[in-house]
This record gives structure tokens, sequence and C-alpha cells, in this order.
């Protein structure tokens, strides 16, 4: 595999958990943190997945990587973001007199342990995935990735 193509793979691989683990820590508006559920998620990934089918006109062999990325990409957000609201984490850190060195570290080690055990995995299902692209539809992956913007947005 070519060297840029690497770099791709895992470039995106990283930004889709950094997206993820600020999606976990943000807050919509003055109301309530918004909290997916199982199905709200289910929909989006559903949702997700039939958007990018659909602009890359996947066959059901590129599908199915498709939704083993999906899977894959969702479990590594789940183990980066933990069992605890990374948000209660931060506040712990600042409760006290003094800002808690170790605690801090400790929890950028557990991330960082996270994304270390998941990104193979990851990367492996991308790289299948873009491997199975004829090269059309990676020539349109290639695309989406240098307007930087999302497919269908303009100005």
């Amino acid at each position: 595999m070519k060297r840029w193509i690497q770099r791709s793979l895992i470039g995106l691989t990283g930004a889709a958990i950094a997206v993820g683990g600020l999606t976990a820590c943000a807050r919509h508006g003055d109301g309530p943190r918004w909290a997916a559920s199982a199905e709200d998620s289910a929909r989006f990934r559903a949702k997700a997945i039939d958007r990018v089918s659909s602009r890359l006109d996947l066959d059901a062999a590129q599908r199915a990587r498709l939704e083993i990325l999906a899977d894959k990409l969702q479990a590594q957000r789940a183990a980066v973001r933990g069992a605890t609201d990374p948000r209660d984490e931060i506040k712990a850190l600042v409760a006290g007199e003094r800002f808690d060195r170790s605690r801090a570290q400790a929890f950028v080690n557990a991330k960082a342990a996270a994304v270390n055990t998941g990104s193979p995995e990851v990367i492996s299902a991308l790289g299948d995935f873009y491997d199975s692209l004829n090269p059309g539809q990676q020539q349109k992956v290639r695309d989406f990735m240098e307007r930087g913007r999302r497919w269908g947005s303009r100005g």
C-alpha cells in the first residue's frame, strides 16, 4: 500500500476518533446533554451507511465491509469514551484546591490505551473497505477528502 494511502487512512481514523470523543463531551445548547439511545444510534448509523452507499454506488460486498467499518468505529468510540462521562472526569480534576495531575495522567493514559488497543482493528476495517472500492469510487473518496466538506454541501 502506498505511503500516502496509509497516512490518509491513519489520519481518517484519528479524525473519526477525535470527532467521536469531542461529540461525547459536547453540550448542545442550554438544555441537558444529548445522549442517543440505542435506537437513535442505530437509526443514525443506518442512515449514514445508506448515504455513503448511495453516493459511492456500493455493491453488497462493499456495503458489508462498510457496515463492519461502522461497527469497529462505534466500538472504538465507546472504548475511548469509557464507562463514565468524560466531563465528570475533567470536573473532578479541578474540583479540589489543586489540579490532580496524577489523575489527569491516568485519564489520558486510559484514553491512549483505548486508542492503541482498538486502532489496528479500525485501520484493518478501513483498509478492507477502501481496498474493496473500484478506482472510480476511490477517486470519489479522495475528492470528498480534498474538499474537506460533506457531500452535497454548498458554499
